[in-house]
């Protein structure tokens, strides 16, 4: 580096640490516009963010993301209160809601549509012995199946098209 360019460095001065949550857990949130565009203020939002162990590049590209699309699906690595998260972001002009990931009663759905654990197991592509397990309480979906068996609770008749055609 040329001794210009660490001059000018040097009178910067230090920078501080940022400071970041001690502890948390992790967190599936939604993020969007809460008024207009100019309202949004991004390096809050991304410190917001960055304070809560999300990476700074990440932080910046996902504020970039919600400002050009209204809004974003992001995981938060390490939330403390999501209430205080979500009062950083509402600060900075965003409004931040918990995606939700609740358990999903396979046993209901499947019985709401009429079908037997091998016909709702065929007809959404699913294992048999998975099913029966989920329903028993043997075994939990995993996150990508509770996404999908909500999929399938919501609109069966989409995914049944989705799957093998009109």
């Amino acid at each position: 580096m040329n001794s210009s360019l660490k001059a000018r460095f040097a009178q910067l001065g230090q920078t501080e640490a940022m400071p970041r949550v001690e502890s948390g857990s992790p967190v599936a949130l939604l993020i969007e516009w809460q008024g207009e565009l100019a309202d949004i203020k991004t390096i809050p939002a991304i410190l917001a963010l960055s304070r809560r162990w999300m990476p700074s590049l990440r932080a910046k590209r996902t504020i970039e993301f919600v400002v050009e699309h209204r809004r974003a699906f992001i995981h938060v690595p390490k939330v403390d209160s999501t209430d205080a998260l979500a009062e950083d972001l509402a600060r900075a002009g965003l409004k931040a809601s918990i995606v939700p990931d609740a358990e999903i009663d396979v046993k209901a759905t499947r019985q709401r549509l009429g079908l037997t654990q091998e016909q709702f197991a065929v007809r959404f592509g699913l294992d048999l012995d998975a099913v029966r397990n989920w329903e028993h309480g043997r075994r939990k979906p995993d996150t990508a199946a509770r996404s999908y068996l909500r999929a399938i609770d919501r609109n069966p008749g989409a995914i049944e098209e989705a799957l093998w055609g009109p």
